[in-house]
């Protein structure tokens, strides 16, 4: 199946997963130090501006945290009335209050669209700093606001298996999990369950 997400979606949804169960039964945060952020922002060179160069500081490291507690519970919010995320559904920002530090972050370099045309493919508007200065956090917050906008939000899904605090978006009518492995959890935990009641 060809990936049908847009980049956008996908920049946001990483953010989200540097949050995840630390496969010993608890939670493990991928942005915990400067160095952590630096190697998930070289991660993304195609979605990011200059991530191949990129060394983050204190400072981009806290914008960036911030960005993505809004963007987790906003992230809770759109998969109602299902529940959010298990990582952090105790700990959620206040949706005004995420709202206002998405708008905000996404605030922090004014842009201006700039048409890109190649010989070989179709045109394409990229939004770039007017002034030439890439924020990070402005960059994940303007790809965040851009998902949550777009009709993409409603594939947007908590993974309840165990042990699993993954966002995803659902791909096909019946998937339940972000992963095989989760759905492979999920069964083996609900055949335990109904071994147990009838014992």
């Amino acid at each position: 199946m060809q990936d049908s997400t847009s980049g956008d979606a996908r920049l946001a949804l990483d953010l989200a997963l540097t949050i995840r169960h630390d496969g010993h039964g608890g939670v493990a945060d991928d942005l915990t130090d400067s160095e952590g952020l630096t190697t998930w922002v070289r991660s993304h060179p195609d979605a990011l501006p200059g991530a191949g160069a990129s060394t983050a500081d204190a400072e981009t490291l806290a914008a960036v945290r911030e960005v993505r507690a809004a963007v987790r519970a906003l992230f809770a919010r759109a998969v109602r009335p299902a529940a959010p995320s298990p990582a952090d559904a105790a700990r959620l920002l206040p949706v005004p209050e995420a709202l206002a530090r998405l708008n905000a972050a996404a605030a922090r370099v004014p842009t201006v669209p700039v048409l890109h045309w190649p010989d070989d493919a179709e045109p394409a508007v990229h939004h770039h700093s007017a002034h030439g200065d890439h924020d990070l956090a402005a960059v994940l917050a303007r790809a965040a606001i851009a998902f949550l906008a777009s009709p993409e939000r409603h594939r947007l899904r908590a993974c309840h298996a165990p042990r699993c605090v993954r966002y995803f978006l659902k791909e096909h009518p019946r998937q339940e999990w972000c992963k095989p492995s989760c759905g492979n959890r999920a069964r083996v935990a609900r055949h335990h369950e109904r071994h147990k009641k009838s014992v």
